[in-house]
């Protein structure tokens, strides 16, 4: 099955085909912005572009080569995925086992173009960047450009407490292959390696426009007509938030509203909180729950900033000083990489309770 349609991002389209129709594409591009706006569905349109046969404004989206990247079956397109942490001990078989990881994505990608976030402690760990190095090295399949996504590249730094992944791809980008493309997505460019970010050239997504929401759910996701304002509406531009893509979102939401509350009310009730979160919980629940957190806190400080048009948020965040909301989310952002480690989580919540009472 091919991807869905692209949604939305018309100004974005137009900035990044005015470059490619001039020659001054830059050979690395970071896209950011909210949870499942089309940041790798972009990454794609934009390979397309770059690969098709009869580039335009837009790629044509019939000739051969379109059609594959469309099949995500281009021998030149290189899409990389936050996946499990290999089970192998020897260095060669971990790649092997990346490689087999990725390619069943992709087959579940290609069965259901529209899918859902990656599991929280899945990574970009160094056995996929030697993958990455490797494609990297070899020429082009069918002589022309090549093109590397590496989605969620925030999940570069989560590597046995250690930079070592983003590193690796750090050498990569700062001396690209010729005819190579490298485009990495991530929510929050904050949680790259600063010498990752000062490699890329940045570009930031919004928020899709209710109206383009609401044609792909008519359109691509089958959402009933009776439903569709509604769908729209809790979408908050996301298109991922949409078509119901994350199962577990509306309970890290409620959990993470749970979690500040307590953080800006009386002690007591705050550690009764972080005792309740079980030590032996699936760090991918919890890493779930400390992402909705810092998607919580933004939304309270573009609230504080511009009354109007903001997703809900606890009335205990409302009207907070927006930099004190910024260095909250820095806390979370923090206690999110210790939880890579085998800290109990217990222990990150009570300490991040307690450093966000200080800090709110």
């Amino acid at each position: 099955m091919p991807l869905a349609p692209i949604a939305g991002h018309h100004e974005a389209r137009r900035r990044l085909s005015a470059a490619v129709a001039a020659g001054r594409l830059p050979q690395v591009l970071l896209l950011t912005g909210p949870q499942g706006v089309g940041k790798q569905r972009l990454a794609l349109w934009l390979a397309q572009l770059v690969l098709c046969e009869r580039p335009a404004a837009e790629p044509c989206g019939t000739c051969r080569k379109c059609v594959a990247v469309a099949e995500l079956r281009h021998p030149d397109l290189h899409w990389l995925v936050p996946i499990p942490r290999p089970k192998a001990g020897d260095p060669g078989k971990q790649v092997e086992e990346a490689a087999e990881s990725l390619a069943e994505v992709m087959e579940e990608r290609r069965a259901a173009p529209l899918y859902g976030p990656p599991d929280g402690m899945s990574s970009h760990g160094i056995a996929s960047v030697r993958l990455l190095q490797r494609a990297a090295s070899l020429t082009s399949v069918e002589g022309g450009r090549r093109v590397f996504i590496i989605g969620d590249a925030e999940r570069l730094v989560p590597q046995e407490s250690s930079p070592e992944a983003a590193n690796a791809v750090l050498k990569l980008l700062e001396e690209p292959p010729s005819e190579s493309l490298f485009v990495l997505t991530a929510v929050d460019a904050r949680r790259l390696l600063a010498t990752v970010r000062s490699r890329a050239v940045s570009l930031r997504l919004n928020r899709l426009a209710a109206a383009d929401v609401r044609t792909f759910l008519r359109e691509h996701a089958g959402v009933p007509l009776a439903d569709l304002e509604s769908r729209t509406a809790e979408a908050d531009g996301s298109i991922g938030a949409a078509a119901g893509l994350d199962a577990g979102a509306g309970a890290a939401r409620r959990g993470a509203e749970g979690v500040l509350e307590a953080a800006v009310g009386p002690r007591g009730p705050r550690m009764q909180r972080a005792l309740s979160q079980a030590p032996a919980a699936a760090r991918g629940e919890f890493t779930a729950l400390l992402d909705a957190m810092s998607q919580v806190l933004a939304e309270a400080a573009r609230g504080s900033l511009c009354a109007g048009g903001q997703r809900r948020v606890p009335a205990a965040l409302e009207g907070r000083d927006p930099e004190r909301l910024v260095r909250a989310i820095e806390r979370v952002n923090a206690a999110r990489e210790s939880a890579q480690g085998n800290i109990n989580p217990q222990l990150i919540l009570a300490v991040l309770g307690e450093e966000l009472a200080e800090t709110l």
